[in-house]
């Protein structure tokens, strides 16, 4: 008999993006699950639900796949993320691989709504248009924003970074690349997104009078970074910033 290939069907309930997952769960189809919910989490501002009533397992040990989004959504784009589990055989193997330790598990999707932990958070994103005054422009808008939300003492790396990823995306794609600006707890999130599917690659520049400081800068101030594939297409390129990361002795030259 053939696997059932997994299927993701994307709603919305309460404050919540919530992805129904059907299918078989196997070694085949769980690069398609952690991608596309991986996916899908860039575009999930309030959170995310994986409800896995309808999912059927092969491999007890595949389950950890809900453990590894927890983690990697935990970061970027920083929301929280439960999971439905109908049965009581479902909920028992994903407490036996301990996903219940990363991710709350719940019965049914009133409950898992419930349980999404909803930080105090301010966002606010804007795309840039394709222009020569792109880069003061996106220095300025980062410095109002962090002032407006009472964190100036990140604004100098904030604005390194988003300067640094806007000026990718007009050198290397023919996007207008759209900037977002996330804080929660204190954790400050640069991201920018770009309709180029290629991914962002850490080069170090041939020169010192090569345009641009490459992403060796953001990967030097952030607490950490990485690139994403959008569920809307595309990428995101984001990075983290908390206060006290670096002293002034850390700063990079330049």
């Amino acid at each position: 008999m053939n696997a059932r290939p997994v299927e993701l069907t994307v709603g919305r309930h309460d404050e919540a993006t919530v992805v129904r997952v059907t299918g078989e769960l196997n070694l085949a189809s769980y690069p398609t699950l952690r991608d596309s919910l991986l996916k899908i989490a860039t575009d999930a501002p309030d959170g995310l639900v994986a409800d896995i009533c309808g999912l059927a397992i092969t491999e007890s040990s595949l389950v950890s796949v809900f453990s590894l989004i927890a983690m990697r959504i935990g970061d970027w784009p920083g929301i929280p993320f439960t999971v439905v589990a109908g049965s009581a055989g479902q909920r028992a193997l994903l407490s036996r691989h301990v996903v219940d330790r990363y991710a709350p598990v719940r019965a049914d999707l009133t409950a898992a709504t419930a349980a999404l932990d909803h930080p105090v958070r301010r966002r606010s994103e804007r795309v840039f248009a394709r222009s020569e005054a792109a880069s003061a422009q996106v220095r300025a808008f980062v410095t109002d924003k962090l002032g407006e939300w009472a964190v100036p003492e990140l604004a100098e790396d904030a604005r390194l970074i988003a300067t640094e990823l806007v000026e990718n995306v007009l050198r290397h794609t023919t996007s207008e690349p759209k900037l977002r600006l996330d804080l929660r707890r204190g954790v400050c999130t640069v991201a920018v997104a770009d309709q180029d599917t290629r991914p962002a690659m850490l080069l170090e520049r041939l020169s010192p009078f090569e345009p641009g400081m490459g992403l060796k800068l953001v990967a030097q101030i952030a607490r950490t970074w990485g690139c994403s594939r959008s569920w809307a297409g595309g990428k995101v390129v984001w990075a983290v910033l908390v206060p006290g990361a670096r002293t002034a002795g850390d700063r990079p030259a330049g």
